[in-house]
């Protein structure tokens, strides 16, 4: 295909270790490629992390499209079930192997690739800006975050933006994200007094009380779903009390919920209900209780229009496929553009990420970046 080819640099790109907080050179690499081309480059590090600022063409420019991505990965774990080297980029069959290969050094690189070859060839009235963390993997405390408040600090602003994340959950082009649920995670002890089992009287077992807590948490109907998405869901992910002996009523037990939440709830809201029901546990059971709360993220929405218009007629001239405009799946760095401009997220087939053999197909990398280049032609047309 003309131009760059971003399974080239993709491979560049998945030969980089980066396992988050690591970066091992990936930013670099994109650093040099958009410098070369004209693009003006800014490191917005901040907390141990790299963060990678480009922009062509003028700074507050009316007309200004953004991407965003990430280079950091998550771990390989066991190495010896990989039937590739993990970080080796083989190529076989028309499938590129790699950590991150998927989630989503493609995708960086895809749109890398259509920005240089698009500003190269057909110089637009107007800007591009591509905002590329090292931290999207981990807590995501110091990544797009922090390049979003270098852009505030530096007068740059985007009118649109796309994060590049894996969208699609079998056919290339099927799925696009216009918004994401929130997630919240609640830690919850619950403290009695220990004990020896043939005397419960004696003690108070904590097990008990964390039992009717999750099934009331987990037997709740949070909702029945709103217009853009489907139901809430709550997961009681743990319930543990360290205890190895059989004979001993245990002095404390821990358990843990996570909450994927649409429109029709809050952070705060949910967070009220929590702590209410966990209060009514300590009065019922005259155990003491302790509660954690963190919340990842809030639930958002673009809605349906112009960009997800521009988008999704893109997506379709070059797959043949109109996409879903989805709001299902997990947390992305899109829940921290919605606050600067419109976002939503297009990117490959998703099937393998995280996995071992992590792997994509060569022909889905070439048409993310053709996509890529037509959301740039139409958006600056």
């Amino acid at each position: 295909m003309a131009g760059l080819d971003p399974v080239s640099l993709t491979a560049e790109l998945v030969r980089c270790a980066s396992v988050t907080p690591a970066n091992e050179g990936a930013l670099e690499i994109l650093q040099g490629l958009l410098s070369e081309a004209g693009f003006e480059c800014a490191w917005a590090d901040r907390g141990g992390i790299r963060n990678l600022f480009a922009r062509w063409g003028p700074a507050a420019h009316a007309r200004t499209f953004g991407f965003n991505g990430h280079t950091d990965v998550v771990p390989i774990g066991d190495a010896a079930a990989w039937s590739k080297p993990p970080f080796g980029a083989v190529i076989e069959g028309g499938v590129l192997y790699g950590r991150g290969s998927t989630d989503m050094k493609s995708g960086v690189a895809a749109f890398a690739c259509a920005a240089v070859d698009f500003v190269t060839d057909t110089p637009p009235e107007g800007a591009i800006i591509l905002a590329i963390t090292g931290d999207e993997e981990g807590d995501a405390l110091d990544g797009t975050t922090a390049l979003l408040e270098h852009m505030e600090r530096s007068g740059e602003r985007m009118d649109m933006c796309l994060v590049g994340e894996p969208t699609c959950p079998d056919t290339m082009g099927e799925m696009m994200k216009i918004g994401r649920r929130g997630s919240m995670t609640a830690w919850i002890t619950v403290i009695g007094k220990q004990g020896h089992s043939a005397y419960p009287h004696r003690a108070l077992n904590p097990l008990p009380s964390m039992m009717r807590l999750m099934d009331r948490l987990a037997s709740r109907e949070l909702d029945q779903g709103t217009d853009h998405f489907d139901p809430s869901t709550l997961a009681v992910v743990t319930v543990d009390t360290g205890n190895p002996a059989n004979n001993v009523i245990p002095a404390e037990c821990r358990g843990a919920v996570n909450i994927r939440f649409n429109d029709a709830h809050s952070g705060a809201s949910l967070s009220d209900w929590i702590r209410d029901e966990v209060a009514k546990i300590e009065t019922e059971f005259g155990v003491r209780t302790e509660v954690t709360i963190k919340i990842s993220g809030e639930s958002f929405i673009t809605p349906p229009g112009p960009l997800s218009d521009l988008v999704a007629k893109a997506v379709e001239a070059e797959t043949g496929i109109m996409p879903v405009l989805s709001t299902t799946g997990g947390t992305s760095d899109a829940r921290f553009v919605k606050n600067h401009c419109p976002v939503v997220e297009f990117g490959l087939v998703g099937q393998s990420m995280h996995q071992v053999d992590e792997h994509v197909r060569v022909e889905h990398i070439h048409q993310l970046k053709a996509v890529y280049t037509r959301i740039l032609k139409d958006y600056f047309t």
